[in-house]
């Protein structure tokens, strides 16, 4: 493969992970609005935000085994074309209870652009340029906070909420013409795989069952709920606990996410040193220690706004760590499974994405105590799955720097 071809590839790949993200986070800023115009309350507006994460969740179950029998780019399709469809209807909601539909609507054809990402990068790229490719998407998605609440901030305020979801619309008819025209089919459909519920079930039965899977999957996706239920509580935290405006937020959104990203960089370093399995181990430790610094200042009143955003950075810094060696460790044991581990794997984290962004709307309004609850147990309860769960894997598969994948 050329390096001109390797680059455009990416790129495309890029675009596709870069849709969902840009989904959850743009409108962020613009929750005051939303509710007010839709006559409602924010902590009912955020569970339109819930809503996408539980269309993300079975979206991913349900896109794995259509894209090893149908290839990947025509279930890749249908999701686009449901994604601009829901868009459309996100725009025209006149009651909140409609823009939570649509926005499940939404998620469920987004996330077959992050399925479809994902599977390619293992089907198009060598072995030696996955953990590359990974790293290079994982920037992709790090940047995405950083840049999708401070432009829904200035689109909110300029042309209103929602010209957000008008741009989202832009965005995924983009990626949609780009994935036709240029990306390559990548994997031909397989008539020998059974989309039958019994096949089904026990490829993803078979998943499930392997230790290393269980204790490296359900511990990351506990652990990365501190990232969802950051997502859902930062404008109520921020905008109106601390009465940030609009644009202000956004630049603490974006400065908080700088902390993930730079999660990344560090973890591609610490591997050349270290196994993923030590790494996880040290992340857990320091997720639990910063969350319960958080918990403590918080029910003290001890922590102000500054005190708030360095206790989160450091949280969402150590989730950093943690997930890309998670999910590399998840899917080690699977080099023919990869699609059913892949799809459950997302599926775990954003299922229980939505239950902890879903917990945010008993937000008081008064204090950031729920946000520092829900991290801190989410830190305790993924260390004790991870130190439990490890003793039951009898013969670990190792990965190595060019394993790891950058998550979900």
């Amino acid at each position: 493969m050329t390096k001109k071809r390797y680059i455009f590839l990416v790129l495309i790949l890029g675009m596709l992970i870069a849709l969902s993200p840009f989904s959850i986070d743009m409108y962020l800023p613009a929750f005051g609005d939303i509710a007010k115009s839709l006559h409602s309350t924010s902590a009912r507006v955020e569970l339109s935000l819930s809503s996408y994460f539980i269309g993300l969740a079975f979206g991913q179950l349900i896109y794995g085994p259509l894209m090893d029998r149908f290839g990947r780019k025509v279930p890749l399709y249908f999701g686009l074309c449901l994604y601009i469809i829901a868009s459309v209807g996100c725009y025209l909601s006149s009651s909140v209870e409609i823009l939570i539909t649509t926005r499940l609507f939404q998620a469920l054809g987004g996330c077959a652009a992050q399925v479809a990402c994902i599977a390619m990068v293992r089907d198009l790229f060598p072995v030696k340029d996955i953990a590359k490719v990974y790293a290079l998407l994982f920037v992709v998605l790090g940047a995405s906070p950083l840049l999708a609440p401070t432009a829904g901030s200035y689109l909110s305020l300029a042309f209103g909420w929602q010209s957000v979801f008008v741009v989202l619309l832009v965005i995924s008819v983009i990626v949609l013409l780009a994935s036709f025209f240029f990306l390559p089919e990548s994997y031909k459909p397989d008539k020998s795989y059974s989309l039958k519920p019994g096949p089904i079930v026990t490829s993803f039965l078979t998943v499930i069952r392997n230790p290393q899977f269980y204790t490296y999957a359900i511990s990351g996706s506990v652990a990365f709920c501190a990232l969802f239920s950051y997502v859902a509580g930062s404008p109520l935290v921020f905008m109106d606990v601390f009465g940030l405006g609009k644009k202000e937020f956004g630049w603490v959104f974006a400065g908080i996410a700088v902390g993930f990203i730079g999660a990344g960089q560090v973890n591609t370093r610490l591997l050349k040193r270290y196994k993923s399995e030590q790494i996880v181990a040290v992340s857990a430790i320091g997720q639990i220690v910063f969350a319960a610094v958080f918990l403590v200042g918080a029910l003290n009143g001890w922590l102000g706004m500054g005190g708030t955003i360095a206790m989160v950075f450091m949280v969402l810094f150590f989730v950093g760590l943690t997930n890309p060696n998670t999910s590399a460790l998840s899917m080690a044991p699977f080099p023919r499974n990869a699609g059913v581990a892949s799809a459950l794997l997302g599926a775990m984290q954003l299922g229980l994405g939505a239950l902890s962004s879903s917990a945010m709307g008993l937000f008081s309004g008064r204090s950031a105590v729920p946000l520092a609850a829900i991290m801190a147990v989410s830190a305790t309860v993924a260390a004790l799955i991870l130190f439990t769960g490890r003793r039951n894997i009898v013969q670990q598969v190792e990965t190595t720097p060019d394993t790891v994948a950058a998550g979900h």
